[in-house]
């Protein structure tokens, strides 16, 4: 039970200092239904994320055809949209994780899903290449701020010894969505079913019925008990953690055992931008670097490729615009399957090895792909098997990035954490990114297309070396020990 710290006598009230064992509680539960509550009610978000980014990428061709109802290239929207959906995307994890960080992870896991279903449900009734942009824009601002509120939320929640592989496999949950929405264009995109100007509407109507969904699963997630404590809300976590561990205890059939161990903090209101600066940049500075490196090199490859991968198939192979959803739903399928066999192995042999591994082993698969591609030994076929196991590795890499900047920060700083790296890394990569590859997969010349390929290997493999000297070994350690809480008084 949590209680107010002993003070000395005429010691001044200091209402604000409580000893607690809440973290040490959450840490030592065994897996149960009430965690699978918090990865589907929180997790579901990014197969959302797929779900848009995949169907953007295959309906570029059949936007830009003659009686789609929008006056736009293909380039532009694998391009300036693809970019407008990235920006808002980090303005939004700024925005967002400094509200997540002062006003709690449900409150704002809420309001982000909400901005998303709006801005979806807008996009789907586009009439005009603005109204297009914007909306793009705003989407992707929901989005952001969904990284920002959930990965916070999800680290807090879950015990330490699982903490690695479910942020891996959710992270990765991306490309459900993606193969979702390669499926979904294929139907929606089939001219024999939907007219031209509709069915590409239908792809983004489906995500808001996804949303609403989500939304209702996520009404029965509960604030982060750890969140709580800092803020001055004790007993409403002491009680929230005591009726999970009920429910723990009467599902697995015995008491569960005593918390090891009690932390002392200072609670406070909230963490200014200068205090997140300095405890970033100044006390964890190699964690900082470390970071970076991570979102810039998956946040370029990721981002480039998913946006272009389509034109590619229709500039070099000559696929059609309506099969493009077949081969992208492969790389996907590839995507998914690497978190999901390889995330165990971040909780067992270590997040240094795995994260350095996963990058530069997809690095320099990515090297050989593009020197088959420049030799011309490549179809549409082998590219896709290509790409498939290249992203088998980068996506447990990429999902690693997300895992590392959510757990080797300070609470108070975790959201505001995961929203900065986000939105630099994927500024430097995923603005940049769209643009770039959308000029050169639209040349049509292969050289192109092929230095495109290496800049994206060559920034994962130079990540993979940061990481092998630099990655955190947080494997089953309790956050409050790999970064130790600002307000704590005393730990032990």
């Amino acid at each position: 039970m949590s209680v107010t710290a002993p003070k000395s006598p005429g010691s001044p009230p200091s209402p604000g200092v409580i000893t607690t064992s809440v973290p040490a509680r959450l840490d030592r539960l065994p897996w149960s239904r009430w965690h699978w509550t918090i990865v589907i009610g929180l997790g579901t978000v990014w197969i959302l994320d797929g779900l848009e980014v995949t169907v953007v990428g295959n309906i570029a061709g059949r936007l830009s055809e003659e009686g789609s109802g929008l006056p736009i290239t293909s380039a532009q929207v694998t391009g300036i949209a693809a970019a407008l959906y990235v920006a808002g995307a980090c303005a939004g994890a700024l925005f967002f994780g400094h509200m997540t960080d002062r006003f709690g992870r449900k409150k704002l896991f809420m309001v982000t899903l909400v901005v998303y279903l709006a801005a979806t449900a807008l996009t789907a009734v586009s009439f005009s290449t603005w109204w297009f942009f914007l909306f793009r824009f705003l989407t992707g601002f929901g989005i952001g701020g969904e990284y920002a509120a959930i990965n916070s939320a999800i680290d807090e929640l879950i015990p330490s010894k699982y903490r690695g592989r479910v942020d891996i496999v959710i992270n990765g949950s991306f490309w459900l969505g993606a193969i979702g929405g390669s499926l979904l264009s294929i139907v929606a995109l089939n001219t024999d079913l939907f007219p031209a100007n509709v069915g590409w509407r239908l792809t983004f109507a489906l995500g808001v019925v996804l949303g609403l969904v989500i939304l209702l699963v996520r009404r029965n997630v509960p604030e982060s008990p750890r969140w709580l404590l800092i803020h001055g809300r004790e007993q409403e976590a002491e009680r929230l953690v005591a009726e999970v561990e009920g429910q723990v205890e009467e599902e697995k059939g015995r008491p569960l055992p005593p918390a090891d161990r009690e932390m002392t903090i200072h609670q406070r209101g909230g963490v200014g931008f200068g205090l997140i600066a300095r405890t970033v940049f100044s006390r964890y500075r190699r964690r900082a670097v470390l970071g970076f490196s991570l979102f810039i090199g998956q946040a370029f490859l990721y981002n480039a490729i998913t946006f272009g991968f389509g034109a590619i198939l229709t500039t070099f192979f000559d696929v059609p615009t309506s099969d493009t959803g077949y081969y992208f739903a492969c790389i996907a399928a590839g995507n998914f399957m690497g978190p999901l066999l390889l995330g165990k192995l971040f909780d067992t042999v270590g997040r240094r090895i795995m994260i350095s591994g996963t990058y530069l082993l997809s690095g320099v698969l990515l090297f050989g792909t593009a020197w088959l591609f420049d030799r011309g030994s490549l179809d549409a076929v082998t590219l896709t098997a290509c790409w498939c196991v290249v992203l088998f590795f980068a996506s447990a890499g990429a999902s690693s990035a997300y895992l590392t900047v959510s757990e080797v920060f300070p609470m108070e700083t975790r959201a505001m954490a995961i929203a900065f790296f986000y939105a630099i890394g994927t500024a430097a990569g995923g603005i940049s990114g769209p643009l770039l590859f959308a000029e050169l997969t639209e040349s049509g010349v292969v050289a192109d297309t092929v230095l495109a390929f290496q800049i994206g290997a060559a920034l994962m493999c130079a990540a993979g070396l940061v990481a092998a000297f630099l990655a955190v070994r947080a494997e089953r350690r309790s956050l409050e020990d790999v970064a130790e809480p600002l307000s704590t008084k005393a730990l032990r």
